[in-house]
């Protein structure tokens, strides 16, 4: 019975506390709070303002022409935000996370693994299932009850593939579409960056009354669905963490002016990269508020979390275990997301699967040095932030 008893002891120990740990530094139950409470209500609608133009700005310009932005900016805002997605993901979250779940004060089973890269490692593969779990039922919809059809097509500016059992060849095809309700709409012969045009050679093509009801239009409709899932994945993950950044600096010290800037900066350019995903998204009329919704939970959430963090400031603990192992947890899960989202839907299908660059390296490596500034900018402002 006593070898019983002093097993469970030991279990329990080895759980909560380990041996010999008794010196351990306990956790903070404070916070650094220095009573500003005029600069934290400044801090919450500035960090809205800047917020809402980096979201709402891109849907602006594609939707009403008046505010429409030159093709270069549309360009230039594509791929520094793909850059900045990058790096928010491995400097702003995950370097966080490791921080958080190897603080000293933390005990147990925590501490004996580096849990910051294995969460995240999990979280990259659980989204890798649920994609391919969800791409299989979208294509199941889209296709219907007919045979898989092996037709690969490329509509709009940048050209329409024709496939043979030997190789693709392009040849140019005007776009003649009219805006039906989708976001953009196609310009012939410009090479314009339109929203949505060529993100994983996606294509109009199921608008074309000539192609209803065919395995062609079926394949776009599959295309389209699996676009606005990468949007909703991306939205999910960035929202993770604006809350916990809008709650860090509600009760921050000394650090505050220093911290309370560089978010500002932060979150316009982190909603730059999720406005313009957003935008290009070819959204159906029946979808038409949802960019929208997308962009105001990202411009909201901060604000929010700044807002419950004022509430709560002279409660909340950031350091406390609680909420090191809540923020660690969640920053992990959101680095996985985002580094997964970077890499494969923003990098890989930009560079490699879409037909944008197409004979046009020049074009390519421009588009490879601004998303370098994107994510070289983001990542300095991580030595703050």
């Amino acid at each position: 019975m006593a070898s019983v008893s002093e097993s469970a002891i030991h279990l329990v120990k080895l759980f909560i506390r380990d041996d010999d740990a008794t010196d351990a530094t306990t956790c903070d139950s404070g916070n650094e709070y220095d009573g500003r409470d005029n600069l934290r209500v400044l801090a919450l609608f500035m960090i809205l303002i800047s917020s809402a133009i980096g979201s709402f700005l891109p849907i602006l310009s594609s939707k009403y022409s008046f505010i429409r932005l030159p093709d270069w900016v549309w360009f230039i805002a594509k791929f520094f935000g793909s850059g900045v997605i990058i790096a928010t993901g491995f400097i702003h979250l995950l370097e966080p996370a490791s921080d958080a779940l190897s603080d000293s004060c933390l005990t147990g089973p925590i501490t004996e693994y580096p849990w910051a890269f294995g969460i995240c490692l999990m979280s990259l593969f659980a989204l890798f299932f649920s994609e391919l779990v969800a791409h299989h039922y979208v294509e199941k919809a889209a296709q219907g009850s007919s045979e898989e059809v092996h037709t690969h097509s490329h509509f709009g500016n940048f050209g329409k593939v024709k496939d043979d059992e030997e190789s693709s060849v392009f040849e140019e095809k005007p776009d003649p579409l009219v805006n039906d309700g989708s976001i953009s709409q196609p310009k012939e012969e410009t090479g314009r960056s339109i929203p949505g045009h060529n993100h994983y050679s996606h294509a109009s093509e199921h608008q074309d009354p000539e192609v209803i009801n065919t395995p062609v239009e079926k394949q776009a409709l599959e295309q389209y669905m699996n676009q606005i899932l990468s949007v909703f994945v991306l939205e999910f993950g960035i929202l993770f963490h604006s809350v916990f950044i809008g709650l860090s600096l509600a009760v921050a010290g000394e650090e505050f002016n220093t911290l309370f800037i560089v978010l500002v900066f932060h979150q316009m350019f982190e909603g730059l990269g999720l406005g313009t995903r957003i935008a290009e998204c070819p959204w159906d009329h029946s979808r038409r508020y949802t960019p929208w919704l997308l962009s105001l939970g990202f411009t909201l959430t901060t604000p929010i979390a700044v807002g419950i963090g004022i509430g709560v400031r002279h409660t909340y603990a950031p350091g406390s275990a609680t909420a090191l192992m809540t923020n660690g947890i969640f920053d992990s899960i959101s680095a996985g997301i985002l580094i997964y989202t970077g890499l494969v839907e923003l990098m890989a299908h930009e560079f490699i699967y879409s037909t944008q660059f197409k004979g046009n390296f020049k074009l390519m490596f421009l588009a490879f040095f601004i998303m370098c500034w994107g994510a070289g900018l983001m990542a300095l402002l991580g030595k703050w932030a």
